[in-house]
């Protein structure tokens, strides 16, 4: 199985993402961000600061409790929830985003189906007219049966 069935992806992007992301995009602060919390959501990011914590603690840069380093961390973290806020702010728009545009189809959906309910009706009462005034094709057969033949 490729990857891509596995995940599910969606073989069209969805125009309104696209369009948003194209929004988001305009913006520099927006961009770094985007960035910035891509950067910090990957194995990288995990093992350089395994790199980082190793050395600091393996060339003795500071002795134990590693007042500095923990304080160094604690900022570090400080601003790491506020990209993982941003990052979810961002996740609620683009899923707003989409909610608001299912919204305007299932609208649009509905008033079709209405349309579509009251042309049915309204083909039933035309044919039950017509049945009303036209003869059976049983009414009819006799009577042409029985009539003279002129030669």
């Amino acid at each position: 199985m490729r990857l891509h069935d596995r995940l599910r992806l969606p073989s069209e992007p969805n125009p309104a993402l696209v369009h948003h992301a194209e929004q988001r995009a305009q913006s520099i602060q927006n961009r770094i961000a985007d960035r910035i919390t891509a950067f910090a959501g990957s194995m990288s990011f995990v093992y350089i600061h395994v790199v980082w914590f190793g050395c600091w603690i393996g060339f003795g840069v500071e002795d134990y409790p590693y007042g500095l380093l923990t304080m160094i961390v604690s900022l570090e973290a400080i601003f790491l929830s506020t990209f993982v806020m941003i990052s979810q702010n961002r996740a609620d728009a683009r899923r707003q985003l989409i909610a608001d545009q299912q919204w305007q189809t299932v609208k649009k959906e509905d008033r079709q189906n209405q349309e579509l309910l009251a042309l049915s009706h309204r083909i039933l009462e035309l044919t039950e007219a017509i049945h009303a005034v036209t003869p059976r094709p049983a009414e009819v057969a006799p009577a042409h049966r029985e009539a003279p033949q002129t030669q």
